[in-house]
C-alpha cells in the first residue's frame, strides 16, 4: 500500500492536549488520525455526532433540579464529606 503525507493545521495548545492523551492511550499522533480515518471510511461519515453543545432532556432537568435546590434555603447541605457519607449511610 503507498503511503502519503497529510499536513494540518490546528493550535499548538489542541495538538499538545491530544498527543498527551494518544501518548497514555499507547498511540502516537499518526497512528490516532489513521484510526480517525478508517473509521470515517468504516461509517460512511464522521464517527461521532456533531451537535450543538445543548444537553439532553435528563441532563436539563438534572440542571434544573440542582439550580432549584442551589435557591432552596431549606435544603440539606453538608460542610464535609464525612457529614455526607453519614447522611448516606455509606
Amino acid at each position: 500500500m503507498a503511503t502519503t503525507n497529510l499536513n494540518i493545521r490546528t493550535d499548538k495548545e489542541v495538538k499538545d492536549k491530544a498527543e498527551l492523551i494518544f501518548s497514555q492511550l499507547g498511540l502516537n499522533m499518526t497512528t490516532a488520525i489513521n484510526i480517525f480515518l478508517r473509521t470515517t471510511i468504516r461509517e460512511n461519515g464522521i464517527p461521532f455526532q456533531l451537535k450543538l453543545d445543548e444537553p439532553n432532556e435528563v441532563t436539563a432537568a438534572a440542571i434544573e433540579e440542582g439550580r432549584r435546590i442551589a435557591k432552596d434555603p431549606t435544603a440539606k447541605g453538608y460542610k464535609d464529606i464525612a457529614s455526607l457519607r453519614a447522611a448516606l449511610d455509606v
